[in-house]
């Protein structure tokens, strides 16, 4: 089963000196053409500073994420799971897993990026800027990632438990056998859907996944783990409505 995370727009600083982007050594191999493309033309695009921070809706204070873009082939790596950060991705710890965290994670989650497409939990990659509604010249990210994405994800083995936002779904639909995470909040008196505590409750369920290493083979065994645990889970046709203060809990 692999559980599919959205990125972050910010990025973790640093890695490994002696390491630099290594297309060859992504997962998901079908995407390596469309990566290629993507990249050549943030490259492009960071020369000139002024289009850079149009085209990635930034303002002067995050001016050097440019120059993380201009230096992209360059820069050093970290694995993908600890390159990104923010609310989703702070619950994970990362940088903090043991080896068998570590492993289960490079075999459960994946993430998708928009430069990249997806990436396995530990492919090596450097910071950079880059989301889903950026403007690269010449380059429609729906059009470039929608079909290798749908593709890639199909070939897939196991199946998807989509913990993407609807924006990143849109870049690359999940097959017809996955399921699609929806975080709700009850008080008691009626359920509404989350923004904020979303992302958090998604990288928090994350986390527990990776403290229990459950083996789960179908969204029944993921179901039925889930409700070990305390979470609330319902299933809905093609979704599942997970209750955000039932992972959230001390």
């Amino acid at each position: 089963m692999i559980f599919l995370l959205p990125p972050s727009e910010t990025k973790r600083d640093g890695g490994a000196s002696e390491s630099t982007l290594d297309f060859g050594a992504l997962s998901f191999a079908s995407l390596d053409r469309p990566r290629r493309s993507a990249a050549a033309a943030l490259v492009r695009l960071s020369r000139d500073v002024d289009a850079s921070m149009t085209a990635l809706k930034i303002g002067p204070r995050l001016r050097d994420e440019v120059s993380r873009n201009r230096l992209l082939k360059r820069s050093p790596t970290l694995p993908a799971l600890e390159r990104y950060t923010g609310v989703a991705f702070d619950p994970i710890g990362a940088s903090h897993l043991d080896a068998e965290a570590t492993s289960w994670a490079a075999s459960h989650v994946a993430i998708h990026s928009a430069l990249f497409g997806l990436l396995g939990a530990t492919d090596r990659i450097p910071a950079y800027r880059l989301s889903h509604d950026s403007r690269l010249p010449g380059v429609s990210l729906k059009a470039l990632w929608a079909t290798p994405i749908r593709r890639a994800l199909a070939s897939l083995a196991a199946p998807v438990v989509d913990l993407r936002s609807e924006a990143y779904a849109e870049l690359g639909p999940a097959p017809r056998d996955s399921v699609y995470v929806r975080v709700v909040t009850d008080d008691g008196d009626r359920r509404r859907a989350l923004n904020h505590f979303n992302k958090k409750t998604k990288g928090t369920l994350v986390a527990r996944l990776l403290a229990d290493r459950p083996d789960l083979s179908s969204v029944d065994d993921f179901v039925v783990w889930a409700r070990e645990q305390g979470i609330v889970v319902e299933p809905s046709v093609g979704e599942l409505v997970v209750v955000s203060e039932s992972v959230l809990r001390d």
